[in-house]
């Protein structure tokens, strides 16, 4: 492999010689005479910068500016989160085109020795905006967030090919596999327990361990009704432009209960009053989204079951990203709102009472 189109591993990698090589392969030459390479966004799992560029020849308008995405410079992130690279860049190669959830538009992806060689580059959304986890969103951005979503799962709806797919990170197949997860998932559990402490209501805490404790029942008993999930779907992964929402970090993908991911969008990034008042009209939202693309034979009392269920996604997610991932104050305060919100949803609508022990 040349040094031009070497996958860069820092920012000084990324020349004007690579942009041109890369940007090049799928249409007319191009010329880069300058590019900048700036840093965005929080780093926790990976390196991602924008990419602005000045052309000396640029036939097809390519834009002045992208977004590209390395793979993190601290090893022991690194280590952790290579299955992640291998899953993100999965879904560009083989899914991007498949589904009809709203993303920027990748134009180059490349990844080597099992993930620690890794670029993603994208088409820079600004002046979209990051939501912002801790602070959380209002209505109006969580009608787009869940109709969003019906574009991932209704392609993907009960298509057995996906249950197989080689980029799943969060999925778990055999009755060993998931027991090992549910053990996990109680030492995650308590770990989380103790390291966010007084963040944590006595009651939020016994909730949160006590979900953990039926992971295993939960998974096992999950209804046959399944579509590749995001795994992620919170608003710090999501940009906001207007009446427009894009759909980023794709390094968690699975299969299971779609209304995992629905409830877990909405257990996290709505203060628990809205989220009350307003959860039966986002559900409703999303159903109608999943009749328009094309889902049978699934009606809205069902929907509304399998997202009074999926509501476990919240704990199970936040824990395991709470007890194994770097701690930094940023992180552990929104762990803390994710669990505080998610944990009373799970109160209300009664969801540990649908696991059967």
């Amino acid at each position: 492999m040349s040094a031009v189109t070497a996958i860069p591993r820092f920012p000084s990698d990324v020349t004007g010689a690579w942009l041109a090589e890369v940007l090049g392969r799928a249409g007319s030459p191009v010329e880069v005479s300058a590019v900048d390479v700036a840093p965005v966004g929080t780093g926790q799992t990976g390196a991602t910068f924008r990419v602005s560029a000045s052309y000396a020849k640029n036939p097809n308008g390519l834009p002045a500016s992208f977004i590209l995405k390395l793979p993190a410079t601290d090893d022991a992130v690194r280590d952790r989160v290579m299955l992640g690279y291998r899953s993100e860049c999965a879904f560009y190669q083989s899914v991007a085109d498949v589904v009809t959830i709203p993303i920027p538009q990748c134009y180059h992806c490349d990844i080597a020795d099992e993930g620690s060689s890794y670029a993603l580059l994208l088409a820079d959304q600004a002046p979209a905006v990051q939501g912002d986890q801790i602070v959380g969103c209002g209505l109006p951005e969580a009608r787009l967030a869940v109709r969003a979503l019906a574009g991932l799962h209704g392609p993907t709806w009960c298509d057995p090919q996906w249950q197989t797919f080689p980029g799943l990170v969060m999925s778990f197949n055999g009755e060993d596999a998931i027991r090992g997860l549910g053990d996990i998932a109680k030492m995650a559990g308590g770990i989380t327990v103790d390291k966010l402490g007084a963040k944590l209501t006595e009651a939020d805490a016994e909730t949160l361990v006590t979900a953990m404790e039926l992971v295993t029942p939960w998974l096992l008993s999950a209804p046959d009704r399944f579509a590749l999930l995001h795994g992620d779907y919170r608003l710090d992964n999501l940009l906001f432009d207007g009446e427009q929402v894009s759909v980023v970090d794709w390094q968690t993908l699975g299969v299971g209960l779609a209304a995992r991911d629905l409830a877990y969008f909405t257990g996290t990034s709505l203060e628990p009053d809205l989220r009350a008042a307003a959860e039966q009209e986002l559900v409703a939202d999303y159903h109608r989204a999943l009749l328009d693309a094309s889902v049978c034979n699934y009606d809205l009392a069902t929907c509304w079951h399998d997202y009074r269920l999926g509501m476990l996604q919240v704990p199970l997610i936040s824990a395991l990203g709470c007890a194994f991932s770097v701690e930094t104050e940023r992180g552990d305060d929104m762990m803390a709102a994710m669990l505080r919100r998610g944990c009373r949803a799970i109160r209300e609508l009664g969801t540990l009472e649908l696991i059967a022990p």
